[in-house]
């Protein structure tokens, strides 16, 4: 069988270490907002499954529960568009 995705609009954005973007973030309700400095700069999110990392560029995905994931960047584009 086959099977499509449901169109569900999500909202999401894409990490990028600056400090206007981490309270971005915050306000994006993603809470506490950790990154780690150990090499390049690592965002720690807990999500549903556990605590998942994104890197700089990925996007990070409030879904529709309220929970947040990290998706890389060709996926995201791949799988949405702009509403």
């Amino acid at each position: 069988m086959k099977y499509r995705k449901k169109p569900v609009e999500v909202e999401a954005i894409q990490f990028i270490d600056t400090p206007e973007r981490l309270e971005e973030l915050s306000r994006f309700g993603l809470d506490p907002v950790n990154v780690s400095y150990k090499g390049n700069p690592i965002l720690k999110i807990q999500t549903l499954e556990g605590k998942m990392t994104a890197q700089e560029g990925d996007y990070i995905i409030k879904g529709v529960q309220g929970e947040f994931y990290p998706c890389k960047p060709d996926i995201f584009e791949q799988t949405y568009e702009k509403v």
